[in-house]
Order: structure tokens, then C-alpha cells, then sequence
């Protein structure tokens, strides 16, 4: 009797690695750990139920329990946009900063009546203590950056300067992000339907509230250094978002950098695009890198 349950036993052990051989999970319990000296890159890993909670990583050969890694965050008024629309940074990152990571995240996304905040922030939280919890799987460090367009700026600015609580976030940058939402300048007649489509996904708009969720009232001494590029002509972002942001983190002596171009609005081609790569690929090499 002994010897039959010995044998069905190992008849259901071997049944079982069979019908999991070539099974994904299988082969991450039995390597463990993915091989840091190769290329790995997976796209669409889910961090949660929802079908927006999913993010892409690219990590370089040769890693380490130290590798850095970089957040791209996409913009879309936080109510639209995909990781996609962050792809064109991937070439140009892995070119420039060929020991770092990319993860390119999605976020579940806002509508009337249901906030992005804290959902949106909160999704960012899940992805770090996520890569956190596999960094001995992934072999990456727990030190980032952030690049942020449009909303995503706003969301990188937001989670940097308020929930970046062990420091880990080295930098950030901002593209066109919204900075201020109590700035007086969304009254002016040009900017009102920008203004009633902000407020028509907030739970409020009390001040309070307006001001917990704006980088330039959030930010302290203890932000880590921040480049914002703005355009002087953006239809959605009033120019003093930018610059009275660049202000208060001087006041502030947070590190940061602060460009405007003339006559470009929510985004830029060409010569100032190039501008802005060189200028980025400097700081996160400063700031992050080094």
C-alpha cells in the first residue's frame, strides 16, 4: 500500500511538470531569477484587475542590484492616452542610457465622477513597490526618474513631491504638465474650457482639494531636482504654470532646470524637440546616473 501511494505520487509530480513545462511560471520558479546579462524586455504585465493597470519594461544586459530605471508616464488629460504614445522616448533613452530601465506605464484612467486622484497616483505606487517586491527577479536597483507629457507630467510632479517617501525618486521631468490648478490665470476667457473640463472630473473644487493635488503647492526642499519644458503659446497650459513653478523651486532650493520656448504651444518639433532631448539627456545623466 505504501509503495502505491509512492508510486502515484510521483505519477502526479510527473504529470504536473509536464503539463507545466513550457509554462511561463514554471520556468521562473525553477531559474528564479530572469539572466541579468542578457536583454530582457516584456510588454503588458499587469499589476492589478483592471485592463488599464499594465505597464512595459526594457532592461539592459549587464545589470545589477543597482540599475536605475526611468518612468515614462503619458499625457492625455487623465481621461484618455496610452503607454504607446510614450514609445517614441524608448529609442532615444536606450541609445543614450544604455544601463538604465524603461518601464512605460498605463494608469486607469479618469471620467466624470470618478477622480484620478488618488486612483491615478495610487496605480503609480502599485508598479514601484511591484518592481520593488521582483527586484531580485528583474535585477534592477530601487532608484528611478520620471518623464511625464501633459497630464503625465502633472502625475509624475504629484507622486514625486508627495508620496516619494524613501526618497527613491531621483528626478523628474515635466513636459507641458499642469502645475497649479488654483492658478488665477485659468480665469482668463481663453483658458475656460480647459478649466470647466479640469474641474468636471474632480470630486471638488474646493481650493483645498485643488491645492492637495498641484505640484506647486505640494512641493518642499526635500523634492527631488525637477526640468520643465513649456511652450509660450500652449492653449492648454498657461505660461505662468510653468514659470511661477520654476520660481517656487527656487525659493525652495530644489534643483531644476526651466525652459520656455517662444511660440510653441502643448508640444514641440523639430530644432526645439532637439533642444529638449539634449537638455533632458544632460539632466538624468546628472541627477539620475551619476
Amino acid at each position: 500500500m505504501k509503495n502505491l501511494k509512492f508510486i502515484l505520487l510521483n505519477l502526479l509530480l510527473i504529470t504536473l511538470f509536464i503539463s507545466c513545462s513550457n509554462d511561463e511560471g514554471l520556468d521562473d520558479l525553477i531559474n528564479e531569477n530572469l539572466d541579468s546579462s542578457k536583454i530582457y524586455t516584456e510588454l503588458d504585465i499587469s499589476y492589478g484587475n483592471d485592463e488599464d493597470q499594465k505597464f512595459d519594461i526594457y532592461l539592459p544586459a549587464n545589470r545589477t542590484l543597482s540599475t536605475k530605471y526611468i518612468i515614462l508616464v503619458h499625457g492625455g488629460g487623465w481621461v484618455s492616452g496610452d503607454k504607446a504614445d510614450m514609445n517614441s522616448f524608448i529609442g532615444s533613452l536606450q541609445q543614450n542610457f544604455g544601463d538604465l530601465g524603461i518601464i512605460n506605464i498605463n494608469y486607469r484612467l479618469a471620467s466624470t465622477g470618478n477622480s484620478p486622484f488618488p486612483m491615478q497616483t495610487d496605480d503609480i505606487t502599485s508598479i514601484v513597490n511591484l518592481l520593488k517586491e521582483k527586484q531580485n527577479f528583474y535585477t534592477i536597483g530601487d532608484e528611478f526618474g520620471f518623464i511625464g507629457v501633459s497630464a503625465g507630467a502633472h502625475l509624475s510632479m504629484l507622486w514625486s513631491y508627495s508620496l516619494n517617501t524613501n526618497n527613491k525618486s531621483k528626478m523628474v521631468c515635466s513636459i507641458v504638465g499642469p502645475t497649479n490648478f488654483t492658478d488665477s490665470s485659468y480665469n482668463n476667457a481663453e483658458y475656460a474650457n480647459v478649466k470647466a473640463s479640469i474641474l468636471a472630473i474632480f470630486p471638488n473644487q474646493t481650493d483645498s482639494f485643488l491645492e492637495s493635488v498641484s505640484p506647486f503647492h505640494i512641493v518642499t526642499t526635500n523634492s527631488p531636482p525637477t526640468i520643465l519644458f513649456y511652450g509660450d503659446s500652449d492653449p492648454l497650459i498657461p505660461t505662468s504654470q510653468g514659470v511661477e513653478m520654476k520660481t517656487k523651486l527656487d525659493n525652495l532650493n530644489v534643483i531644476n532646470e526651466f525652459t520656455l520656448y517662444q511660440d510653441e504651444g502643448h508640444g514641440w518639433q523639430g530644432t526645439n524637440a532637439i533642444d529638449t532631448t539634449n537638455k533632458l539627456t544632460a539632466f538624468i545623466h546628472t541627477h539620475l546616473v551619476n
